[in-house]
């Protein structure tokens, strides 16, 4: 799709579908002095239709209005649409991103392919600026006109081509072309992780995700290293590696680094990523119903990675490192065994008590290594439990940490974006779950606090550097659509990393 900004007559813009935004004051729609020269054009319909209760200008009501047999000179429009905003003084990101997903969903239905939207002054204020409105109006038209269906002999052909925002002002022109910009970036990268998560098991190994990593940094500039088997081995990964014995694939341990800052190495940020292209579960195998689904195990690597490609473009003055340590958890005669014991990268055994507590694995030895290599900040992403969901519902993630300031940061950055996130405790009851009479520390911690005692595995592992984990296993993907998400993976939490990178 086509995003960008004009300043024709929109009387006289050759458009399948005109939008004009509507206001409301007290539950009242309020008609403004561009929507009355169109009512004037059309006899009064529009005023009549607000006067009869037909239109509200509640949020996100669309009002269709054809205008085939209209003669009127110079006037060009096929169809109008009074598009709904609620009260323009209340409107936020998240509002915006959601009215712009439903249009284009609903536009997808009428099979128009160009579409123009008349811009409101008055729809801007201090806390929603022609900045801040147009950056997510693009997020929602992207996210909202997502599918996939590569796989499909007929694809969606219904998609929206050519959006365009109609404003006059010069100035105006250009703040909504810088916006327009940054809103493709961020939604283009969560694009790129909803891919990857829905993209089967057998179309995408941990060689493929790794080649993923490599195209956006031939792309856009950064660097990527990828540890083989035999790197791995030699670094002292057997965390990583007990994960990894089940499968034929190879695994591939990704490094990527973006240097805003060179003059300063301290100033960094790692972005961890579960990269678990398929989780079977291993020995400790999952019950079949619903085992699809853990195709996108690798949610939290996908975010990662794309997060990646979007922080290569806007540039922040911060260095950035991803790392997605990628394997297959699969149950073979070479597997991981229950009561095994490994040794960590950072010298720690590890107990094996469950196969299918693997993700904590491999970020425990990707975050030894991102310790070694001088990690001042580490924010790690997994799809890592189902009590995630139990706990918090597939609205919120649930998030970790030693660090306040880091936790905060990325709930804050959350709440820009409209991917919720909402922080539990680390308490030193649930601490003691993962205790091991064979071990320095157990992999699991029993069915009780399921989430809390996951991420205080992980939090050994992070002793010493300003950590947080977050819990996506709920978030990653949906049965059905809701917002701008479609049904399937959500690409969550891709746009709150770049959010909370460029505002470190």
């Amino acid at each position: 799709m086509n995003i960008h900004t004009q300043s024709s007559d929109p009387f006289a813009t050759r458009s399948d579908l005109l939008i004009l935004m509507l206001d409301t004051k007290d539950n009242k729609a309020r008609i403004s002095p561009t929507i009355k020269k169109f009512d004037k054009v059309l006899d009064g319909l529009i005023g009549s239709l607000i006067s009869n209760s037909d239109i509200s200008g509640n949020e996100g009501e669309m009002s269709l209005i054809y205008t085939p047999n209209l003669s009127v000179k110079n006037f060009y429009p096929k169809k109008i649409m009074i598009l709904g905003m609620g009260d323009f003084s209340l409107l936020s990101t998240n509002n915006v991103r959601n009215i712009s997903a439903s249009l284009v969903k609903k536009v997808k239905k009428l099979k128009v392919k160009k579409v123009h939207l008349l811009n409101e002054k008055s729809v801007y204020s201090k806390k929603l600026n022609l900045e801040k409105f147009s950056q997510s109006f693009t997020e929602g038209l992207i996210l909202g006109n997502y599918s996939f269906d590569k796989y499909k002999e007929k694809a969606n052909s219904g998609n929206l081509e050519k959006f365009t925002f109609l404003d006059s002002n010069e100035q105006n022109k250009k703040i909504i072309n810088r916006s327009i910009k940054v809103g493709s970036i961020f939604a283009n990268a969560e694009i790129l992780a909803r891919d990857l998560v829905n993209e089967p098991g057998n179309m995408l190994s941990p060689s493929d995700l790794a080649q993923v990593a490599v195209k956006v940094s031939e792309k856009h500039g950064c660097k990527v290293n990828i540890l083989e088997y035999n790197d791995v081995k030699k670094l002292g990964m057997g965390a990583f590696l007990g994960v990894a014995k089940g499968s034929d694939r190879p695994l591939k341990f990704i490094h990527m680094t973006f240097e805003g800052d060179k003059s300063s190495p301290e100033n960094n940020i790692w972005l961890i990523g579960k990269g678990i292209t398929f989780d079977s579960g291993g020995i400790s195998l999952k019950p079949g119903f619903g085992m699809g689904k853990m195709k996108g195990d690798m949610g939290g690597g996908a975010a990662v990675i794309a997060a990646m490609e979007a922080i290569s473009q806007l540039k922040p003055k911060i260095n950035v490192n991803v790392v997605c340590a990628a394997t297959d958890n699969m149950p073979s005669g070479n597997a991981q065994m229950p009561g095994d014991i490994v040794k960590a990268y950072n010298g720690l055994t590890i107990e094996v008590d469950n196969t299918d507590a693997e993700g904590r694995l491999t970020l425990a030895d990707a975050i030894g290594y991102a310790k070694d290599k001088g990690a001042s900040k580490i924010l790690d992403i997994a799809t890592l439990t189902g009590a995630a969901r139990i706990a918090m519902g597939d609205g919120v993630s649930p998030i970790f940490g030693n660090d306040e300031n880091l936790i905060n940061s990325v709930i804050n950055a959350g709440s820009v974006t409209g991917e919720m996130i909402w922080q539990l405790p680390l308490d030193n009851v649930t601490k003691k779950q993962n205790f091991s009479m064979v071990a320095d520390i157990k992999n699991t911690g029993g069915r009780g606090g399921g989430s809390t005692t996951a991420a205080h595995f992980i939090s050994r592992f992070a002793e010493g550097v300003s950590w947080a984990h977050i819990d996506i296993a709920a978030t990653s993907m949906l049965d059905s659509d809701r917002d701008w998400y479609v049904a399937g993976a959500t690409g969550v939490p891709t746009r709150t990393l770049i959010e909370f990178c460029i505002n470190l």
